[in-house]
């Protein structure tokens, strides 16, 4: 079952600009131009089964209480970073709005049974050649 792109709530999000890291000198301790977003799965209007799946990810970006946390500061200007932190919040909460495609289980092939068994016949022969020979 997928979901359409879903729409997140701007009301919801939580957008705070913040000193970035790093070098980048006399600018970088003048201007705010990072972007730190906070988006709390638990308390959003995302469908049900959204929100377990972005609480059952293993991702840093989530903390234990269900609160996404990206900070953006890849460029010098607060507007992009804000973009940028706007588009990594979707593709997130996207990725786990599309069902993963069902596997298939599929039988191995003649040829791989072949080169399995192979493969082992050789490492035994290997095996064998260094044992000690009987006098």
């Amino acid at each position: 079952m997928d979901l359409p792109e879903l729409y997140l709530e701007p009301d919801e999000i939580t957008l705070t600009a913040v000193r970035a890291q790093g070098a980048g000198g006399q600018n970088v301790n003048k201007v705010s131009s990072a972007i730190h977003l906070r988006y709390d799965v638990k308390a959003s209007s995302l469908p049900d089964l959204v929100k377990a799946r972005l609480l059952r990810l293993r991702d840093h970006r989530i903390t234990k209480d269900g609160v996404i946390i990206i900070k953006a500061q890849l460029h010098r200007s607060q507007e992009l970073n804000r973009a940028d932190a706007l588009a990594r919040l979707h593709e997130l909460v996207n990725s786990v709005a599309r069902m993963p495609a069902p596997r298939i289980a599929t039988k191995p092939t003649k040829g791989s049974k072949l080169r399995r068994l192979e493969g082992k016949r050789r490492h035994a022969e290997r095996k064998a050649l260094r044992r000690n020979v009987i006098q």
